[in-house]
């Protein structure tokens, strides 16, 4: 199993360099996909919420604009940078009800049962003991409350994301990933069995394929930098950098391909 604080340290550094595109128009399936995990949760006036791997605050936002000025909602994330986004968000929001705080949610020290819904969205799956994170974060959940957590499907912005590691592994076949993190949970039986295995009860598992629209080819250019590939990308020296963007960029306009595809779990638990 990989190392736990070197997992951590690694997400960290991704996301912290992936920032300076991680709120760009061409990534707005973050939005998205936060906001209809908060609508398929019918949140309350007044509920406390708590939203784990909170990025710049996709589904923290939605959550403080539902919960009301009597509820109220904390953001935590390991990516100071995004939090800082996620803060300005908030606050050009007029919301005063929302907190970004940094902080390895495995290790947050707060109370059991503190909260009527406890959120993570695309966040489960870098941490390499999934099931004791489950845990950790049911055990916040108050009796009657919820646990919710994202994830992707078997499908993830394809036919982009093959064609990225085919020209991956022609130029550098020792970054060339086999696996990606939520492979593991990547169909909803997976899901479901983590979920439980972690101690959830009343599991349901949603499966949601869509697709999301690219207004250009470069808009895929833009997502590789915004996200979890952003850490491959930094590894390249500028001149492969190069080539392999322009065979990214040059199979979709060929191909004319202006939408990927994409599949996305949504796991929701009751205490």
């Amino acid at each position: 199993m990989i190392n736990r604080e070197e997992a951590i340290a690694k997400t960290k550094t991704i996301f912290n360099t992936a920032s300076d595109y991680f709120d760009a128009p061409a990534l707005s399936f973050w939005n998205r996909f936060g906001q209809q995990t908060i609508e398929r949760l019918s949140l309350s006036s007044g509920e406390q919420v708590l939203d784990v791997c909170c990025g710049t605050g996709a589904s923290a936002i939605p959550a403080a604009v539902r919960v009301g000025s009597n509820g109220k909602v904390l953001g935590i994330d390991i990516a100071e940078s995004l939090l800082e986004l996620a803060r300005h968000k908030s606050q050009q929001q007029g919301l005063e009800n929302i907190e970004f705080r940094y902080g390895d949610f495995e290790n947050l020290g707060l109370k059991d049962e503190s909260f009527d819904t406890v959120v993570c969205v695309f966040g489960i799956f870098f941490v390499p003991d999934m099931v004791a994170a489950v845990r950790e974060l049911w055990r916040m959940v108050r009796p009657g409350g919820k646990l919710a957590i994202t994830s992707w499907g078997k499908k993830v912005f394809e036919p982009a994301n093959q064609i990225f590691w085919d020209a991956i592994k022609a130029e550098r076949p020792d970054l060339y990933k086999n696996f990606t993190p939520w492979d593991r949970i990547a169909d909803p039986a997976s899901l479901q069995a983590l979920l439980e295995a972690g101690g959830a009860t009343q599991v349901e598992v949603f499966t949601e394929v869509g697709t999301h629209e690219l207004a250009c080819p470069e808009d895929w250019w833009t997502m590789v930098l915004g996200g979890g590939l952003r850490g491959t990308i930094d590894q390249l020296d500028p001149i492969t950098k190069e080539r392999i963007r322009k065979a990214n960029i040059e199979f979709l306009r060929s191909n004319q391909i202006n939408s990927l595809f994409v599949d996305v779990l949504y796991a929701i638990g009751q205490k």
